[in-house]
């Protein structure tokens, strides 16, 4: 299989993250980024998440400066829309994101799968593609009881090291989690192995991503 690389060590890339709660990013795409930053890439992060309310703010602004340690440069939003009710909540959400447009240009975007169960997510996704129109948008998972999973189509292999620290850091700091029943080591875990799997990566383990328009020069 052709592998097609976004960025190698030493050369810049600059991502946009988004999530709609305090743990979405690292779940869905902490091990892409800990292995980017791992191979050396200069990373210039901007990560945003729009629902850290309460002690939420504080987990997430934790996870990412651990998340992040060794990037290039790194921006920490935490925005306080009302968890469970952003589709009530879509002009002010809308609004935030047009102003987000005028102050960044990724070259990358990770955000919510379009198709995701929860409304949050899907929300969060909506405006993602109605707003950066001309980007690479590659959406990641979020495993839930709703198993609304996917078939993904794009895939970052991952080495058992950066698994394992994805793995430690989402039970390091989201204490607020740790009560459901699908939050622990064996679902990421798991995840990563599954998608490994099907990617044949060399070290078993992956982070999949659905990538609905990517242009080829």
């Amino acid at each position: 299989m052709k592998t097609l690389h976004l960025a190698r060590a030493r050369e810049r890339l600059s991502v946009l993250c988004l999530g709609a709660h305090s743990d979405d990013i690292e779940i869905g795409a902490g091990g892409t980024l800990l292995h980017w930053i791992a191979q050396g890439v200069e990373l210039d992060v901007q990560w945003c998440v729009l629902g850290a309310v309460g002690e939420r703010e504080h987990e997430a602004r934790a996870s990412a400066s651990d998340f992040l340690q060794g990037a290039a440069n790194a921006r920490v939003e935490a925005l306080q829309f009302r968890n469970s009710f952003f589709p009530e909540q879509g002009a002010q959400i809308k609004e935030w994101f047009e102003a987000l447009k005028s102050r960044v240009m990724p070259d990358i975007v990770l955000t919510h799968r379009r198709q995701d169960a929860h409304q949050d997510h899907r929300e969060v996704a909506r405006h993602t593609w109605a707003t950066f129109r001309n980007h690479l948008i590659l959406e990641y998972e979020i495993p839930k009881w709703d198993g609304d999973m996917g078939r993904p189509n794009v895939y970052v292999p991952l080495s058992s090291e950066i698994l394992h620290r994805k793995v430690e850091l989402l039970m390091k700091h989201f204490a607020s989690q740790r009560s459901r029943q699908w939050y622990d080591e064996e679902t990421f875990s798991g995840l990563g192995r599954l998608r490994g799997m099907e990617c044949c990566a060399p070290d078993r383990y992956a982070e999949a991503f659905f990538g609905s328009k990517v242009l080829l020069t």
